[in-house]
């Protein structure tokens, strides 16, 4: 075996046992790193560890491969320093990265007790969700860079491309866009309840590109991020988790309104005493219309559970027609009343 694939092979060797003894340290570091009140130390082992042990494991090959003569010489362009230095950009960038969303994830709550005004929270939140492709578009800059590769005969060139991919990827990029919006204005978080357009469900995840809702029907509706920015969103969370719930009903002509809107009112005292609806605001009866078949009254009672108005309804529905049944009072159904002349 010549020398120099001798040195090659005591270096590789060396490495891997380098390798195995930085891993073994790494480890030892971590299990004291979760004994200590600090947290920084923690990020800071998570962050470099296996960015650093691909960087050794590069290293190594590389090392290896410069000194043998194992490579060809028409693929002696591999050992080129700028691809080495592309390695060390990515590595160096994933360090960086992720020690920055490990340290926004760890202390997220402080940092946003801490902010002065809405404005400062709304801008972390953009921060948040635009980082990854801010940090992650300067380092493919800079691997360009390094690889000597000037963009602007490629934007030239690849003009008509770029108008085409662009036209496809607009609403990939509007999506993701949007996702920045949302996460900076923030219109709902997780587990409100919303509706857009005809879905109505909770949020249980908001991403990038999309959101995801569970429905009523306990089915996950995924809407492109695009559509909440651009469409009415009704968040049944906010500003306070008191909503109206409003039960339309009729009864026949003839019945005694002050006894109807009695009996409701009782209804809606025995609602509120299972604790599905509150004492304040008080609920209320109106008569509102005249109608063909009926006479048309609306009750309205307030419940901070906007997620068991279903159940609310069932509640006070059944109540009304026992209740009705038992007092008498009849709840019309539409009728024609046709009247025949006779011919004399």
């Amino acid at each position: 075996m010549e020398p120099s694939n001798i040195s090659a092979l005591i270096i590789l060797i060396s490495g891997i046992i380098g390798i195995i003894f930085i891993m073994a340290v790494g480890n030892l570091l971590r299990s004291r790193a979760k004994r200590t009140e600090s947290v920084i130390d923690d990020i800071i082992l998570s962050s470099i560890g296996k960015p650093l042990i691909l960087f050794l494991v590069i290293i190594t090959i590389y090392s290896s491969l410069a000194i043998s003569t194992l490579i060809p010489a028409e693929y002696a362009w591999i050992l080129d320093n700028r691809y080495l230095m592309v390695c060390i950009t990515i590595l160096a960038t994933w360090i960086f990265w992720s020690f920055v969303k490990n340290v926004a994830h760890q202390y997220e709550e402080h940092i946003l007790q801490s902010a002065s005004n809405e404005a400062g929270i709304r801008f972390y939140h953009f921060f948040r969700s635009t980082f990854s492709y801010i940090v992650w578009i300067i380092a493919g800059l800079i691997i360009l860079k390094i690889l000597n590769v000037d963009i602007t005969p490629l934007l030239a060139a690849g003009g008509i491309v770029g108008i085409a991919v662009g036209f496809a990827g607009k609403d990939i990029l509007g999506n993701f866009f949007s996702g920045a919006l949302l996460a900076a204005d923030q219109p709902f978080l997780i587990g409100d309840r919303i509706q857009v357009q005809e879905f109505i469900g909770d949020v249980i995840t908001i991403g990038p590109r999309s959101t995801r809702i569970k429905t009523l029907d306990s089915q996950i509706v995924t809407i492109p991020n695009s559509i909440l920015t651009n469409d009415v969103v009704i968040n049944y969370a906010e500003p306070n988790q008191e909503i109206k719930v409003r039960i339309n009903l009729g009864v026949a002509y003839g019945s005694d309104i002050v006894k109807v809107k009695a009996l409701l009112l009782k209804i809606a005292g025995e609602i509120i005493d299972t604790g599905l609806c509150l004492h304040e605001p008080e609920p209320s009866v109106y008569f509102l219309d005249f109608a063909e078949s009926s006479l048309n009254l609306q009750m309205i009672i307030w419940t901070d559970k906007y997620t068991m108005t279903y159940e609310i309804r069932d509640f006070i529905n059944c109540r009304i027609l026992k209740v009705f049944k038992n007092e008498g009072i009849e709840i019309p159904f539409p009728q024609v009343d046709v009247h025949l002349k006779k011919e004399g």
